[in-house]
């Protein structure tokens, strides 16, 4: 494909046609820049250029100690599987499965971080990469390419690369806001047509046991979201859940760090519209898109969308701007003084700090605000509560007891905020599993003199 085969609005007679068609090159002969114990920072998401990263893992031989920078993303990374440990380290700032193994098995590192500093390493100079690989729309007319689904975590570290390396991908949709970036530059261009990677919706019936509990949850948590709500909510049994109960709401608005397909009834409906946002009024803010193509297709140059660098979407002083913003996270576990785990199994590394943080503490902060964490009150098979005594050994505690207002269950939501250790202790006993509140009953006389 030749530029002139793009599909744009106006004559191919700008200077930046002359410098896209200049910089066009194969995959092979793009990746040829990287040397050993550069930095690279990678497009994450479901905008991760695996061309790109398929074709520098077959230069494995010639190369040691390079550093590769992201948070989550989608398909397989083959630069994490063993052997690769000499010639590749990953960097992350968030686990996904396809990364879990290789951070618990020492050939992969974790950068614990929250989210909305991530892109701020390097935008302060902390982390200085050689080259960026990015994920790009092709350009417009004007010769600006969008960074699509995944603006948040890589236009500020783009910016500050010494070699920007793009894969332009006319199936790449055009994002619109804060995430364009111009022809002029990018250093090297592979273009490609192919489908981007897609993160299906999480289908409770697949868990017909689970389907009961993520209802009165998501039942239970919508109870707590007033008409004229700013929200925020992540992809998952929960969040889906949540948004089956909103039909009836009027007036919400999103500022989210990501969008993904639950969401789009809900704006078609008139529903989510963003009419009583204090914070940009009428629009839907995201940092990047997890999801299908029909996700993707949506946000296709639809103005209702925009999108921004994470460190605007996830700064706590720009989420606590919008009036009555309610933050939805979930736990792995949280013990009863309300120290919530949400990134580890012990010591075992499971995720990440994410968003959560920034999202609990902008909406503690907003006005009418409600930060919210939600999960099962036990684990699928019964064996073990979520809500115990104490924390794992190793556990990490990612949302602090001072920062926790809202917990739910599927038995109900215990208000944390204000409340004395011996106030939230019952609180959470209440809305415990019934098998194991003797249990912690027993340990809450023993330990807080309830």
């Amino acid at each position: 494909m030749t530029l002139e085969q793009v599909k744009i609005q106006k004559p191919l007679n700008a200077p930046w046609v002359k410098r896209y068609n200049s910089r066009l090159v194969s995959a092979e002969d793009a990746v040829k820049v990287i040397k050993s114990n550069d930095k690279i920072v990678v497009q994450p998401g479901c905008a991760v250029p695996s061309h790109l990263l398929n074709t520098l893992v077959k230069r494995k031989d010639e190369l040691e100690n390079v550093e590769l920078y992201h948070i989550l993303v989608v398909g397989d990374l083959p630069y994490v599987q063993p052997g690769m440990e000499k010639h590749f380290r990953h960097k992350a700032f968030f686990i996904g499965a396809n990364t879990r193994q290789a951070v618990n098995e020492g050939r992969a590192d974790l950068i614990p971080i929250f989210l909305n500093e991530v892109t701020l390493l390097f935008k302060k100079g902390i982390i200085v990469p050689d080259v960026a690989f990015i994920h790009v729309s092709p350009p417009d007319e004007h010769g600006f390419c969008s960074f699509g689904i995944d603006v948040g975590n890589i236009k500020t570290p783009a910016e500050k690369a010494k070699c920007v390396i793009a894969q332009v991908n006319k199936q790449m949709p055009r994002g619109l806001g804060n995430s364009f970036i111009h022809v002029n530059k990018i250093d090297y261009i592979v273009e490609v047509d192919e489908p981007l990677k897609e993160l299906p919706q999480v289908d409770p019936d697949s868990s017909p046991e689970m389907l009961d509990i993520f209802d009165k949850i998501g039942k239970n948590v919508a109870s707590l979201i007033e008409d004229g709500s700013t929200l925020q909510m992540g992809i998952g049994a929960i969040p889906d859940a949540v948004l089956r109960y909103l039909h009836d709401k009027k007036d919400l608005g999103i500022h989210t760090e990501m969008f993904s397909d639950g969401l789009i009834d809900l704006v078609l409906e008139g529903v989510v519209n963003g009419e009583k946002k204090t914070l940009h009024p009428g629009k839907l803010i995201a940092g990047f898109v997890l999801g299908t193509k029909k996700a993707f297709d949506f946000i296709d140059n639809n103005p209702i969308f925009e999108f921004h660098p994470q460190e605007y979407v996830n700064d706590p002083f720009i989420i606590a701007q919008n009036d009555k913003m309610v933050a939805i996270n979930s736990a792995i576990e949280i013990d009863l003084t309300g120290q919530v785990c949400a990134d580890s199994i012990g010591t075992k590394f499971y995720s990440g700090f994410g968003g959560q943080v920034d999202f609990i503490r902008g909406a503690a902060r907003s006005e009418g605000g409600k930060p919210i964490i939600a999960l099962p009150a036990a684990t699928k098979d019964l064996k073990f509560s979520r809500i115990v005594p104490t924390l794992k050994p190793g556990a990490g505690v990612v949302t602090s007891r001072a920062d926790v207002h809202y917990v739910v269950t599927e038995y109900g939501i215990a208000d944390l905020y204000g409340k004395t250790i011996r106030e939230r202790v019952k609180e959470l006993i209440n809305i415990s599993h019934p098998l194991f509140r003797d249990e912690l009953t027993e340990y809450a006389i023993k330990t807080f003199h309830i």
